[in-house]
């Protein structure tokens, strides 16, 4: 973060200073990060007071300070240096913060929170004036795959700023946006959404001057109620995109590429073949043995082939959106095929693949699934295991709503068309027995599918079955708990095998 003294802090949140003197404020800056946990507080840094689930990070703000914190953002004074705002009402808070804090019943959470975005709109001003640029990213998955790419191939180009797996929320964005300083050149932001103007109101506070949808498909379903509904959601970030700027949109998405009519910066287009349409282009996509992706970059006039170091044919749309925004920038073709060639695997738990010492292969993408990504996934699978047995080992997914029941039954009919040789359903409620019986009406029965109480039960049963060159595919809703599975899975029998 840029280095600030606590008055100019609390003058941009609205708060009051405790516990501190105003000639103290005045005097004493924050130079280090912004933590909401007290455990990774260093010197110079501010900690922000949070409610928890199980604890309050008020309570920790003496050992906040103890680690090196110079001020405490709270909600009530706590004892030490601390810039006070109150509370929000919980139906009046900032946008979605209902959504991260439920368990916050008087709203101070999301105070704080509301102040945190303040706090972090004031600093990216200020770096945006200095020339910082910012991209921001939605879509129904991919996410944080292609956040991930997209900073692999802007890192030649200077310092970049990411989030840490899926921080992409109310807490998350503007705690992502507070890392920047004067010396970063690209912050990239992924925003994600629960409710109809969140993505807007992250715009808001770090306004992008490149901004790209992947895709719109059926997560958080339940939320939203259509896909419609979901669509009108994801293009309030090209909306909030200024005619300077420029947006990324997927032309393999028809609803996609219609945002082109809701954004006034300039749209390029990114797909597969030889489609007309699309400004950067994929052609003769191949996969290799662990289904990493190769094919033809085209883009503007010239061309470049790319060899993917991730994994799955669903991977090569990412790719393209983390080019076209890399050329955007100032990158050469050479240099993104370079730098994508590179770029394996960064997030945990979302389509990392090992293969164990006995010669077992897992691929653990147990941190998230929707109907589209759990589809990528058993194809991704089918692909690896072509000459071999498959096991998919598959968890609920969540946020579906009316469309649950009918959603878990077409993806266990879609992995019996994928001819999977065992698929584990983990979880006994109805949606997960949906995906059972959408397996058995395909046509699969006896040993083939089988449904367990819980991850333990699906684990015991795969160390009992998995042989020399099986392939094992894990994924579910984070909410399931398949990734502590995945992990221990992975963690068996390894060797020198194991790459």
């Amino acid at each position: 973060m840029i280095a600030l003294t606590l008055s100019r802090i609390a003058e941009i949140v609205g708060g009051r200073l405790a516990d501190v003197s105003a000639d103290e404020a005045s005097r004493i800056k924050v130079t280090g990060t912004v933590e909401f946990d007290s455990r990774k507080v260093t010197a110079g840094g501010l900690f922000l007071a949070l409610p928890g689930a199980r604890t309050d990070g008020h309570d920790f703000a003496g050992t906040a300070i103890d680690a090196g914190a110079v001020a405490v953002l709270a909600a009530r004074p706590v004892g030490v240096p601390a810039i006070v705002v109150d509370p929000v009402a919980p139906d009046a808070g900032a946008a979605g913060t209902a959504g991260v804090l439920e368990h916050d019943a008087d709203g101070s959470g999301a105070g704080v929170l509301a102040a945190l975005a303040r706090l972090a709109a004031a600093v990216a001003a200020e770096l945006v004036a200095d020339g910082l640029t910012i991209i921001g990213i939605t879509g129904s998955s991919g996410k944080t795959s292609t956040k991930d790419l997209i900073a692999a191939v802007l890192a030649p180009l200077g310092e970049v700023i990411a989030p840490p797996g899926s921080f992409n929320n109310e807490l998350g964005h503007p705690w992502t946006v507070l890392r920047a300083t004067p010396s970063t050149d690209f912050l990239v932001l992924e925003m994600s959404a629960r409710h109809p103007g969140n993505i807007a109101a992250l715009a808001r506070i770090a306004p992008p001057s490149i901004g790209a949808v992947l895709n719109v498909g059926t997560a958080h379903l339940g939320e939203f109620g259509s896909r419609e509904a979901i669509a009108a959601t994801k293009s309030e970030l090209p909306q909030a995109v200024p005619a300077s700027g420029v947006v990324i949109l997927n032309a393999d998405d028809p609803v996609v590429s219609a945002m082109a009519d809701k954004t006034a910066a300039r749209v390029v287009r990114v797909g597969r073949g030889s489609d007309a349409h699309a400004d950067i282009r994929a052609e003769g996509v191949t996969l290799d043995e662990l289904a990493r992706p190769s094919f033809t970059l085209h883009a503007a006039g010239s061309q470049v082939p790319v060899t993917l170091a991730v994994h799955g044919d669903h991977q090569v749309s990412n790719a393209l959106t983390a080019a076209a925004i890399a050329l955007e920038c100032g990158a050469t073709l050479e240099q993104v095929a370079a730098s994508l060639a590179a770029a394996g695997p960064a997030s945990r738990h979302r389509m990392q693949v090992s293969t164990r010492g006995d010669g077992v292969t897992i691929i653990n993408d147990a941190y998230n699934a929707n109907p589209d990504s759990m589809a990528a996934g058993l194809k991704a699978l089918a692909w690896m295991a072509r000459e071999t047995r498959s096991f998919a080992v598959l968890g609920e997914m969540a946020e579906l709503g009316e469309d649950s029941i009918s959603e878990h039954d077409r993806i266990g009919r879609l992995a019996v068309r994928l001819d999977v040789s065992r698929l584990i359903v983990v979880g006994s409620g109805r949606p997960m027995s949906a995906m059972l019986h959408g397996a058995v009406m395909e046509g699969s029965w006896g040993s083939e599918v089988t449904q367990v109480a819980d991850a333990d039960a699906a684990l015991a049963l795969l160390r009992d079955e998995l042989q020399d060159g099986d392939v094992v595919l894990v994924k579910a809703s984070n909410s399931a708990g398949l990734g502590a599975l995945a992990d221990a899975l992975a963690a068996d029998e390894t060797g020198e095998g194991a790459r």
